[in-house]
């Protein structure tokens, strides 16, 4: 019986042995896939800016009649704002957006505006005002059309002033 009873025992530690390390892999498992879960919900960090020629000249050409039907009655010709609406060039916008994203700065213009009808205009129309608005604020055009979707427009900061170039 003894021996019955030290191969019960034997069996029981192989069994726990084994019960031990695939806890130890799951547990190694789940902190791994935690860490990529966490690294990947962290939002990346935009890579370029509104310096780098993030719109075209064509599509700011488009933005114009656009921004004069449905926002010149509210922000003025000249971008300069109005009694109750914000500049959109000049200081006091560049310095409101400075550090922002594009998307930031898109998106509040998509769900808000125009004032009379806001969210009427489809994100197209959208990025061609924006692209208006940023030949207005002097940001050089580029050869690639400033995207109407959300990822890429993340990764576009709005810099207030020309980042100063790494040697």
């Amino acid at each position: 019986m003894s021996s019955r009873i030290g191969l019960q025992t034997c069996s029981r530690r192989r069994k726990a042995s084994r019960q031990s390390k695939l806890w130890r892999i799951f547990g190694v498992t789940t902190t791994a896939a935690v860490l990529v879960a966490a690294a990947l919900a962290q939002p990346t960090p935009p890579t370029r800016s509104v310096w780098d020629g993030v719109y075209t000249s064509d599509q700011a050409k488009r933005g114009q009649p656009l921004y004069q039907q449905h926002c010149v009655s509210c922000h003025g010709e000249q971008l300069s704002g109005g009694e109750e609406a914000p500049d959109l060039a000049g200081g006091a916008f560049l310095a409101s957006w400075n550090g922002a994203t594009v998307n930031d700065l898109f998106e509040r213009i998509r769900v808000s505006m125009p004032q009379n009808r806001p969210g009427s205009l489809n994100r197209q129309n959208n990025a061609d005002i924006l692209a208006f608005m940023f030949s207005v604020n002097q940001f050089p055009a580029g050869k690639t059309e400033l995207a109407k979707e959300t990822e890429p427009l993340k990764q576009i900061r709005f810099d207030a002033a020309k980042p100063v170039e790494k040697k």
